[in-house]
């Protein structure tokens, strides 16, 4: 007795014809600015190349023209399938030529004829926070410095964030400009750990 009829008709189906009641009919939805996002089939897995999970890569950057070749030679050796890499860029408050050798290096990229070099898409941002250029390493690194600093690097974090992240994304990967080494398998090594979350330490 205290069965649906939905619950009762599978539970005898056995014994009689089934009969499905359904009292709801489809809702459907016309206005122009509603729109719905399903995440669901979106995965993050150890198996992230073999099921073509597309991984967003982010650097944001500041007179950075002089680290930018180095950037670019150690990302066009990464193992990670580039068709499945989406690309974005920050630029804030420089005052070198970084804007124009990320042109060109990009552009130097993504028109190679060898399918497996370009990535699948580049996004360009250009956001200025006023911050204060330190000259030197030392005043860069202060303890006076670090305050406008970090709020800067968090801010061009979050525009960078929104302004590239799209619902068939399954990895995000932050990379600094200035890094000198590291393994063209950066990426899978990162996605077999399977977690949340990846920080580096010196430790």
């Amino acid at each position: 007795m205290e069965m649906t009829p939905n619950e009762m008709a599978a539970w005898t189906s056995h014994q009689s014809t089934p009969v499905i009641f359904n009292k709801h009919e489809p809702y459907e939805v016309n206005a122009s600015t509603i729109e719905r996002i399903d995440l669901n089939p979106i995965k993050s897995s150890k198996g992230a190349v073999a099921n073509k999970e597309r991984i967003l890569l982010l650097t944001p950057m500041r007179d950075a023209s002089y680290f930018l070749q180095r950037y670019f030679e150690l990302l066009t050796k990464l193992t990670y399938p580039h068709d499945l890499i989406d690309l974005g860029f920050l630029v804030s408050d420089t005052k070198d030529e970084t804007m124009a050798t990320l042109a060109s290096e990009l552009d130097r990229i993504q028109s190679n004829p060898d399918p497996n070099v370009p990535f699948r898409s580049v996004t360009i941002v250009e956001k200025d926070f006023g911050v204060m250029v330190f000259k030197s390493v030392e005043e860069r690194h202060g303890f006076a410095a670090q305050a406008p600093r970090r709020k800067a690097m968090g801010k061009a974090r979050n525009y960078l964030l929104s302004s590239t992240l799209k619902p068939d994304h399954s990895w995000v990967y932050w990379r600094d400009v200035d890094i000198a080494e590291s393994p063209p398998s950066i990426l899978e090594d990162f996605v077999a750990h399977d977690k949340d979350v990846l920080v580096p330490s010196k430790w």
